[in-house]
């Protein structure tokens, strides 16, 4: 577990960057990260002496009082949690670190059931108690907080309860998810040529290849390769579905997306509203892209390796690291040089790690950390357009993670829903600048493919994702899904979504296995839709002229988690409950498609 070289040199994207955990923590033994446990098993125990069963005598000062204190206990444990989290994605194939993540959760979630009675007695509160200690500034400095938690208030179990399910999550969906994540990292995925064994990054990037032989014997291997594994896929998919689907029942959500969307701050029916204005819009959208792509191609039909594949004419020109960072930060500072100098400091002090590893973990994110610390992205530079676009995305969190961290531990964190609006508006920053500093048809065309493509895997197949956990949930209160049954649920939505433009085979219908969100996170992915096309809304405001649109926007990502998406989105005209809120958005996509077939 020792701290890799700052650097690693890749021949054709230059240096590469490794990130600096040395600000979380010198090392994995480090006297002051065993100071953490051995402080807050102190303060938990101190804590609950003070204040188990005391919250309603309390008066609005000593609430308060009480509020931060929990806050101060709980940062230093997150710290560590992230800590743990970063190292074991940088490097999952390692047992050690595996062991070590797994001994630091077990640690915190020790200590954090000791103060698990605070939030369970704060929702018991008497709502008239509760009114008279927000009169107090102290109280009233954390009412977005409480308004967050009193809404788990009908779902809220009792403390026994409560505290059983946390304590058994470690050796129970965490454990899971665990095993998947190693399974994953460890699996190698066999092509015919020179290269051999891949690993998922370096498969998934095949799919990407100028070379359709080479996107082809990609794709076929890495179907095999999950086909292999599918059973033990199949069994976690089908264990988390149940695990879910009990504690669904005994919270009484009415459906299995009902507790995402609450974490989430959004109803139920904002979002039935987008998955269906999504799938209303398959054919003009999707359907019709792939149409196109597939006369580029020279037929009536596109292989699904080729789905993302460059255009005929496309030279897959390499990206230098470099140059990646000069223009997304060039992007960023045209629309406010404040914001380029947030991002600048992801570079500047080693907060990002970019070269694929054997081990790696295969996909990209920025962790927030702890307010008191700095945001961590990962991701896995291969130098493509689509990498450029990543390095966008992710930053675009960081930055939004850095300017929601003055709200405080337990106000920083956004609800997914909004959490992806800063990191798609990161992304269509980037991709105007290029498209605009671009005069050659030929690469305006490829950029504005890239860009639609790169529109329909948020869009369309974020949902026919949502779409593939609904109907999984859903049938697997029935009884055990076969990994069969799983592969002709993917196989139906995929064909549904995507269109018959798309010729798939055997092979993809293991695809389903590969897909971590719906492991780590149920029903997370039609954050990627809302975000994307709230970000379109929000740029047909801003390309309108709106009077002071960057600093409500910077505005907007200060806000952390102390407002909900009406009040967010407020300052902008703009409100996600009206049925025109997403035809707005993806009438961007469907513009950017008859410019394309303009171009045809």
């Amino acid at each position: 577990m020792t701290r890799a070289p700052a650097q690693k040199i890749q021949p054709e994207t230059g240096s590469l960057p490794e990130w600096n955990l040395a600000d979380l923590y010198p090392a994995p033994d480090s006297p002051k990260l065993r100071a953490v446990f051995e402080e807050g098993e102190r303060a938990a125990e101190a804590f609950s002496e003070t204040y188990a069963g005391k919250l309603a005598g309390l008066d609005g000062a000593a609430l308060g009082a009480a509020i931060a204190a929990y806050e101060r206990l709980i940062e230093p444990l997150y710290k560590a949690m992230s800590y743990a989290q970063l190292l074991h994605a940088a490097d999952v194939a390692d047992a050690e670190i595996g062991r070590f993540y797994q001994t630091v959760n077990e640690r915190v979630t020790d200590i954090t059931t000791r103060t698990l009675f605070f939030t369970l007695e704060i929702n018991r509160l008497d709502d008239a108690v509760l009114e008279d200690q927000l009169r107090d500034p102290a109280t009233a400095r954390y009412a977005p907080w409480l308004r967050d938690l009193r809404a788990f208030r009908p779902h809220q179990l009792s403390d026994d309860l409560e505290k059983l399910l946390h304590e058994k999550s470690v050796a129970g969906r965490a454990a899971w998810v665990r095993l998947f994540d190693e399974t994953m990292a460890d699996l190698r995925f066999t092509v015919a040529d020179e290269d051999g064994e891949l690993t998922l990054s370096e498969v998934l990037d095949r799919l990407t290849d100028t070379d359709g032989d080479r996107r082809r014997t990609a794709a076929q291997a890495l179907g095999r390769g999950l086909g292999e594994n599918r059973r033990l896929f199949a069994l976690v998919t089908n264990t988390l579905a149940k695990d879910k689907a009990i504690e669904d029942q005994w919270r009484r959500f009415k459906r299995p997306v009902s507790s995402r969307n609450l974490a989430n701050h959004v109803e139920d029916e904002v979002v039935d509203a987008l998955a269906r204005s999504v799938r209303q819009a398959y054919g003009d959208l999707a359907h019709r892209y792939y149409r196109l792509k597939a006369r580029w191609f020279g037929g009536d039909k596109l292989d699904y390796w080729d789905r993302n594949a460059p255009l005929p004419d496309d030279s897959a020109r390499v990206y230098r690291w470099d140059e990646a960072k000069e223009m997304v930060l060039g992007a960023y500072g045209a629309f406010d040089p404040a914001m380029a100098d947030t991002a600048r400091r992801f570079f500047d002090e080693r907060w990002i790690d970019a070269p694929p590893r054997p081990g790696k973990d295969s996909g990209a994110f920025s962790h927030p950390t702890v307010p008191s610390a700095h945001p961590y992205i990962l991701m896995n530079y291969h130098g493509k357009a689509r990498d450029v676009m990543t390095l966008a995305h992710e930053l675009g969190h960081g930055v939004h993670q850095v300017l929601a961290a003055p709200q405080g531990t337990l106000m920083a964190d956004t609800p997914l829903t909004l959490a992806e609006t800063a990191s798609v508006f990161g992304e269509m920053l980037t991709f105007r600048k290029l498209l605009e500093n671009e005069t050659d048809p030929a690469t305006r065309r490829i950029l504005l493919a890239g860009k639609v493509e790169d529109m329909l895997n948020t869009v369309v197949r974020q949902v026919a994702f949502h779409e593939f956990e609904t109907l999984v949930h859903d049938e697997r209160a029935g009884g055990e899904l076969s990994a069969e049954r799983l592969g002709e649920i993917w196989m139906q939505v995929q064909g549904d979504s995507l269109g018959p433009a798309l010729r798939f085979d055997d092979d993809y219908r293991n695809y389903w296995a590969y897909i971590p969100h719906f492991v780590h996170a149920p029903f997370y992915v039609y954050a990627y839709a809302f975000g994307d096309c709230l970000v379109n809304s929000l740029y047909d405001v801003f390309s309108k002229g709106h009077a002071g649109f960057q600093q409500k926007y910077l505005d907007m990502l200060r806000a952390g988690g102390t407002l909900r998406h009406k009040e967010l989105l407020a300052p902008f005209g703009l409100d996600a409950t009206d049925p025109s809120f997403w035809s707005r958005g993806l009438s961007m996509v469907s513009g950017f498609i008859d410019e394309l077939e303009e171009m045809a």
